[in-house]
């Protein structure tokens, strides 16, 4: 028996939770924000890294690390730290979906020859929030740090690497660097020449460690795994397995699996991440998911999310056959990137406030179900779905879901996965050092406390709405899902 911890430096808060190994009970926990980095910190898509130090210090503060044996690090993804020769930040950190790489991201896809040229080279197409377009962004906008800019590190990286005291090896794992855009899940390796394509020049990578690793020890003896990025580490935090998916409803959605190899796929709808365990996960993102609920509660006048849900639940499945497209900025899956929503349906007795609160759930978890089926398509088994975000919460999300996905639906109590999924992983690189734990099977935790919905006798109610669904959006946008 020992104590590890787990911290997931999210973009605005540093979590520790201190975890048993044997049994992964949560013995203790820590907290802290980043501290606010000048008037415009809350938009701001730079940050100093020092920021996430400092906060990892308070959280950590009050003896909460006392008897760990091993940390495991999770961090926000695609968050790009470029540093110097000398290990010294060549500008703030550049992090999330950096709205100003959005005219770069396209640039580099036309500079590889298009969508399929790089869903072929690294199993993903550039967007906004990916390092290998800030790279193209800084090349192109700020030469001079370009040309400073010796090694690419993520958040998660940098942060491992100043615990165990700035050592010249540097490392990631297999899930951090999957969502770089120069790493290939399929083949497992870098690919430099796209690093020169976006920055002008060649830099230094880390090297990619195996999921049950140790990037090193402390000058104190303290274990560091591996590390991985947050969605890898909330992925293995809620315990997903083959024929898990989980379905993340934000203002936007995406759906991902566990699967056994990389997936890759030339339309681009699916991003080829590598998961935190060896295996591999499959991404399909949706640009609409409760932004469509937001805009729905707002034109009904309604103050919540709450309040459309109880309004929502007064009407029935199919919604008197009004069907909303949620596209409304524009859409990924399908690939409609200037589109606009549709509101289908339209009778006289369709047109009350509870029936365009009713389509406005099944529209966004109709939405979400093609990007299942997305998965599904290229046999991806999917037996349970996961479904995260405060809005699973939702009465009306929960009642359609279950039916419309196909599938039985968990609904996890809210708690921080990724932390949890990052002591895990430090309780499996401590274990395997040991010779208790196998390098190919991590420990096994109990799974998280959830709701369990089942579509029992409703399946087939779901699966003539997803039809009426599925109609509307042929005729709307004939073959927008042609492979």
């Amino acid at each position: 028996m020992g104590i590890v911890a787990g911290l997931d430096s999210a973009p605005d808060f540093t979590r520790i939770v201190v975890c048993d190994t044997d049994t992964g009970a949560v013995l203790r926990q820590g907290y802290a924000p980043h501290p606010v980095q000048g008037a415009d910190a809350g938009r701001s898509s730079d940050v100093d890294p020092q920021a996430w130090l400092l906060s990892l210090g308070e959280a950590a503060s009050g003896g909460l690390l006392e008897g760990v044996q091993a940390i495991g690090v999770s961090a926000q993804a695609g968050a790009l730290v470029p540093l110097d020769a000398q290990g010294n930040t060549v500008r703030p950190a550049m992090t999330g979906g950096d709205k100003r790489a959005q005219v770069a991201a396209a640039d580099l896809v036309d500079a590889l020859g298009g969508r399929e040229a790089w869903a072929q080279a690294v199993g993903c197409v550039p967007g906004a929030a990916q390092p290998v377009t800030k790279l193209r962004w800084m090349a192109r906008t700020e030469p001079e740090n370009a040309a400073r800019t010796a090694v690419l590190l993520q958040a998660q990286d940098w942060l491992v690497w100043q615990l165990l005291g700035r050592p010249v090896r540097r490392t990631t794992d297999r899930g951090g660097a999957s969502g770089t855009g120069y790493w290939a899940a399929a083949t497992g390796g870098y690919r430099p020449d796209l690093v020169e394509l976006a920055l002008g020049h060649q830099a230094m990578l880390p090297e990619v460690i195996g999921p049950a690793d140790a990037a090193g020890t402390t000058p104190e003896g303290l274990m560091i795994s591996a590390g991985t990025a947050d969605t890898m580490a909330a992925a293995f935090g809620l315990g997903i397995g083959l024929g898990d998916a989980v379905v993340s409803l934000g203002a936007s959605g995406s759906a991902m699996a566990v699967h056994p190899e990389a997936l890759v796929d030339r339309t681009g709808m699916i991003t080829s991440l590598a998961d935190a365990t060896g295996m591999h996960l499959p991404v399909v993102t949706t640009l609409n998911a409760v932004r469509a609920l937001r805009g729905t509660a707002e034109l009904l006048g309604l103050p919540d999310l709450e309040s459309l849900s109880d309004l929502a639940m007064k009407s029935t499945p199919g919604a008197h056959g009004l069907v909303l497209l949620p596209y409304l900025e524009g859409e990924r899956t399908p690939n409609l990137p200037h589109t606009a929503g549709t509101l289908a349906g339209l009778r006289r007795e369709s047109m009350k406030p509870e029936h365009l609160a009713r389509a406005a759930f099944e529209g966004m978890l109709c939405g979400l179900a093609d990007a299942l089926d997305v998965l599904r398509g290229r046999g991806v088994e999917v037996r349970r779905v996961f479904l995260l975000g405060p809005a699973a919460e939702l009465p009306a999300v929960q009642a359609a879901a279950p039916a419309l996905f196909g599938a039985q639906v968990v609904v996890p109590q809210p708690a921080d996965y990724a932390a949890t999924g990052a002591a895990r992983q430090a309780a499996w690189a401590l274990g395997v050092s040991q010779g208790a734990l196998d390098p190919r099977t991590p420990p096994v935790w109990p799974g998280p406390v959830a709701q369990v919905l089942d579509p029992g006798e409703e399946l087939a109610v779901g699966q003539a709405v997803r039809q009426q669904y599925v109609a509307v959006r042929e005729q709307t946008h004939p073959g927008a899902f042609q492979q």
